[in-house]
């Protein structure tokens, strides 16, 4: 059985449970990280001292996006394009959302963690940096109706999980139509389901 290590309030939890859901996968979810620390054994296997990490039997991977490659490469291949030129549009939403998270950290500790809203200061300035770079997936998304391409894939998972978490924080957001229906689409999936139940703290 899949083995998913890391606590469920990491987006980067998230996003591999997310992905074992779509792979439809039995899997077991096991607490690291954060106030749960790290084990000896887990240090030895991930030295990034972050999580999530997977073992899949004898394979052992760590780094969230690299994950979900291997896990739609491994267990959902009509997930996954064989198409490179077509796999690698994809690739570079999820690349991507590590500059979105970047910029979205601000504003997330300051209202989750804080109790801050858009008012202060440092929130409003993430927030207007999380806005126009979502404007980015929006005009991408008037293109096409996945960031996977014409249906959903892998690509969609890491943005979705952020986008999700974007609409929820108590900030000013621009009118972005394509996110909105994108969105829709993202919350009929029963794994989309699943990590939008947790709360963020």
């Amino acid at each position: 059985m899949l083995i998913i290590w890391g606590r469920i309030n990491s987006h980067n939890v998230k996003k591999v449970v997310w992905g074992a859901h779509e792979c439809g996968l039995d899997f077991e979810r096991r607490d690291m990280g954060g106030s749960f620390g790290y084990t000896p054994d887990y240090l030895a296997k991930n030295p990034n001292r972050l999580v999530p990490m997977i073992d899949d039997g004898s394979v052992t991977v760590w780094e969230s996006n690299a994950i979900l490659r291997y896990l739609f490469a491994a267990h959902a291949p009509q997930l996954w394009p064989a198409d490179p030129a077509i796999r690698a549009q994809g690739d570079q939403w999820m690349d991507w959302q590590f500059l979105y998270a970047d910029a979205q950290r601000d504003a997330f500790l300051g209202c989750v963690r804080g109790g801050k809203d858009g008012s202060d200061p440092v929130v409003a300035k993430s927030a207007a940096a999380c806005a126009a770079l979502m404007a980015m997936v929006d005009a991408q998304l008037a293109r096409q109706p996945f960031l996977s391409g014409e249906s959903f894939g892998v690509a969609d998972i890491p943005m979705g999980t952020y986008a999700h978490t974007w609409l929820s924080l108590p900030i000013e957001r621009p009118a972005l139509p394509h996110v909105e229906m994108w969105m829709e689409r993202l919350r009929t999936r029963p794994g989309f389901q699943a990590i939008a139940a947790v709360p963020f703290t």
